[in-house]
């Protein structure tokens, strides 16, 4: 492949991958309060936030080992787009609680294709430009998440409701025409399939399962707040849909930035652990704070806070996930964490909007608070000797 061509071929699979997540993320803020004004209760918009996560536990793992099996990943990229598609359609022809609720799942669907986009966009490079492709495509789901969820609210404010859902249609619409010139190998791109002894083997493994379970917890608190009831709480207090745009901006900014100053500088001063006991920390002291902050600008401040703190949390899990595994298991590792962390992304918001459904809105953020505590509480039992050692280490400056 000529550099011409190489470069067009990832040119249109940033694209591609662009729309994918922008359509994905346009509504999100949206989702909650949306449900709730056509006569979705708590519960109900706790279960169709869930079965996004739910979906993903689900099929990502299979479609995944159905991709390697076929030595194929275009038509599942395809396949993708198409349903994402179809999903941000649903929510835009009806008010019918019944096809949000299939929406959301639909886009769920979709979203456990995208180890097929990871791994073709990885063939594009040599193995010692696999971490630069990593990161390129990193930062366009972050840009594109971004973006879709900064414009929402202002979205809703001048067309009303449906719109980000027609947005979202219209858009992936395209996306799916544009993934038809997405560029594979005639002969497809080798993978070993996963198989069920590596699967067994690594399932055993205590310390992919600690992380694992770590995971889940944090994907519950992110899922449950900022991609869950966060934006209907706002507009209790007063907030307008067009100001969404400031809490989103608030929350995502800040938990950009963590991600660079993760692996650069927290890690290297308190280490691991204890970076994973603060951040899991400082999250459940903000989310538990959210509901006795009266100001807006106050509570984009705690946003931000709850934010970076989130932020700080991801990028380690998921190169803790797979540190101790040999190199030959990393790939069925990286799939059973992916489908496990799922569970996070049902688990918090389904108990979530049960307890508010009950007690109010302000009873998610406690639950999910509590959560922080349990990590944090997870962490200290299972490395007790260690994290005092390291706080000792940093008071005395040796």
């Amino acid at each position: 492949m000529n550099t011409f061509h190489a470069a067009r071929d990832k040119s249109i699979f940033l694209a591609v991958s662009f729309i994918f997540w922008f359509s994905h993320f346009i509504y999100v803020p949206i989702l909650s309060p949306y449900i709730e004004s056509i006569g979705g209760k708590y519960t109900f918009i706790g279960l169709c936030l869930s079965s996004y996560g739910l979906m993903q536990f689900l099929f990502r793992l299979p479609l995944g080992i159905f991709s390697d099996l076929l030595k194929l990943r275009k038509p599942f990229i395809i396949f993708g787009m198409i349903i994402s598609a179809f999903s941000c359609l649903g929510f835009a022809l009806t008010d019918s609680l019944g096809w949000v609720l299939l929406s959301r799942s639909l886009a769920g669907l979709a979203a456990s294709t995208w180890v097929a986009f990871t791994v073709l966009y990885t063939s594009y490079f040599t193995n010692q430009e696999i971490h630069r492709a990593m990161g390129s495509i990193s930062f366009v789901v972050v840009f594109a998440q971004l973006l879709g969820m900064s414009v929402s609210g202002y979205i809703v404010d001048v067309w009303g409701w449906h719109a980000p859902f027609w947005i979202g249609g219209m858009i992936s619409s395209i996306g799916a025409v544009l993934s038809l010139f997405i560029f594979e190998p005639k002969d497809g791109i080798h993978r070993e399939p996963i198989k069920l002894k590596d699967l067994t083997s690594v399932m055993r493994e205590h310390s992919l399962l600690k992380i694992s379970l770590l995971s889940i917890l944090a994907h519950s608190m992110i899922f449950t707040t900022m991609f869950g009831f966060i934006p209907t709480y706002a507009l209790t207090m007063g907030f307008e849909s067009s100001d969404i745009s400031f809490i989103v901006f608030s929350f995502m900014i800040p938990h950009a930035v963590a991600t660079l100053f993760c692996g650069k500088l927290i890690v290297p001063i308190f280490g691991k652990w204890l970076s994973l006991t603060m951040a899991f920390c400082l999250s459940s002291i903000f989310t538990l704070f959210t509901p006795f902050i009266e100001t807006k600008g106050w509570f984009c401040i705690i946003q931000g806070l709850n934010g970076f703190s989130l932020g700080l949390l991801f990028p380690l899990l998921l190169g803790m996930a797979i540190e101790s595994i040999p190199h030959q298991k990393r790939a069925t590792a990286m799939g059973v964490y992916q489908a496990l962390y799922a569970i996070g992304m049902f688990a918090g918001p389904f108990f979530a909007g049960i307890l508010n459904s009950y007690m109010g809105v302000q009873a998610g953020f406690y639950f999910t608070g509590i959560l922080g505590v349990v990590a944090a509480f997870l962490i200290f039992v299972w490395h007790r000797k260690e994290l005092p050692y390291k706080i000792f280490r940093m008071s005395s400056g040796s």
